[in-house]
């Protein structure tokens, strides 16, 4: 039996303030620290649907996509179901000062950490690399002296 398909994006939502890099996490509903990301939905984009779901998760408005960090594809078993999910993920730039309104319905909590605190908290199997890829990026773009 083939596996059912699902899509989803998100991003590694970085700024800059008072001078130090800054990342933000989500801890999810299996009490997991991640990215923010959600479902695609039909007729959206995978940039559209990402910004869609950090704005519903965070609160976090004032975000723009800089560029694609990559894909995670992993099988889960859901009531049953083995399913094959792709996830689009972005690198995303928050502006200083906006501060996040946590929807707690989808996520238990969220923060801002310092990158390497955030690389050591994040959870998911394959994630720190696309982090560390997102955090080097952003550091060339808007950290170089």
């Amino acid at each position: 039996m083939a596996a059912e398909r699902q899509f989803a994006a998100g991003g590694v939502i970085v700024k800059k303030e008072r001078g130090q890099l800054r990342v933000f996490l989500i801890r999810d509903s299996y009490g997991r620290w991640t990215w923010p990301k959600g479902h695609i939905e039909k007729g959206e984009t995978p940039e559209e649907a990402g910004l869609r779901e950090i704005s519903e998760e965070t609160g976090l408005k004032r975000v723009r996509i800089e560029e694609k960090l990559g894909e995670q594809r992993y099988f889960f078993t859901l009531d049953g179901k083995r399913i094959f999910k792709t996830v689009h993920v972005f690198l995303v730039k928050a502006r200083a000062g906006e501060r996040p309104v946590i929807q707690t319905s989808e996520i238990a909590e969220g923060r801002w950490f310092r990158e390497e605190d955030a690389l050591d908290t994040i959870e998911y199997r394959g994630s720190k690399g696309l982090l560390k890829k997102g955090i080097d990026s952003f550091r060339k773009r808007y950290c170089s002296g």
